[in-house]
């Protein structure tokens, strides 16, 4: 017995249609119906009506398909965030603050962003490749750095929640050497 539920009849309609549309069929048939049309130009002495037929048609066509291929693109975004939510929860050395970026600010994001630009700054100076850091290392060496300068505010994070403590160095393993 399969585990997959069945899929509702506009998920296959639109799974069907943005798999189509991505095909070189598609293309081959969007760029026949060009060329007919063109080649009936002179028929029609080239007159608005005749331009009025492509435009309508295209115009039709690219409303409908926004709105499949959005439908295909945010179902594809959520499996992606899932997966990557599951490498994330699998490894005790990650930090779990990256699950669910995406409900995050976008001042939120570019704050992180320069963060690990500055993580990134340090690893390039960093003679050992297999040494890394994270969030939760970086908080846990500025908490303690902030600990020795104010005993009364070692343990917490600058917004002032609690942090856990976490090892502040991957160790390589050795299997991999």
């Amino acid at each position: 017995m399969s585990n997959k539920k069945q899929l509702s009849l506009f998920e296959k309609f639109s799974n069907a249609i943005t798999s189509w549309a991505g095909s070189p069929y598609a293309f081959s048939t969007a760029f026949v119906i060009v060329i007919v049309w063109a080649a009936c130009g002179p028929l029609f002495n080239f007159s608005e009506t005749w331009q009025l037929v492509i435009n309508t048609g295209t115009t039709i066509i690219t409303f409908l398909m926004v709105f499949l291929i959005q439908k295909s693109q945010n179902k594809d975004n959520k499996a992606i965030q899932l997966k990557l939510n599951e490498l994330i929860a699998a490894d005790e050395r990650t930090s779990n603050r990256m699950v669910d970026l995406e409900d995050m600010t976008e001042e939120e994001l570019d704050k992180l962003h320069k963060f690990y630009e500055r993580l990134s700054d340090l690893a390039e100076k960093d003679d050992d490749i297999h040494r890394s850091r994270s969030i939760d290392a970086a908080e846990e060496c500025h908490d303690s750095k902030r600990a020795k300068l104010n005993p009364a505010t070692a343990g917490r994070s600058p917004s002032g929640t609690k942090i856990a403590k976490k090892a502040a160095v991957k160790k390589p393993n050795p299997q991999q050497q």
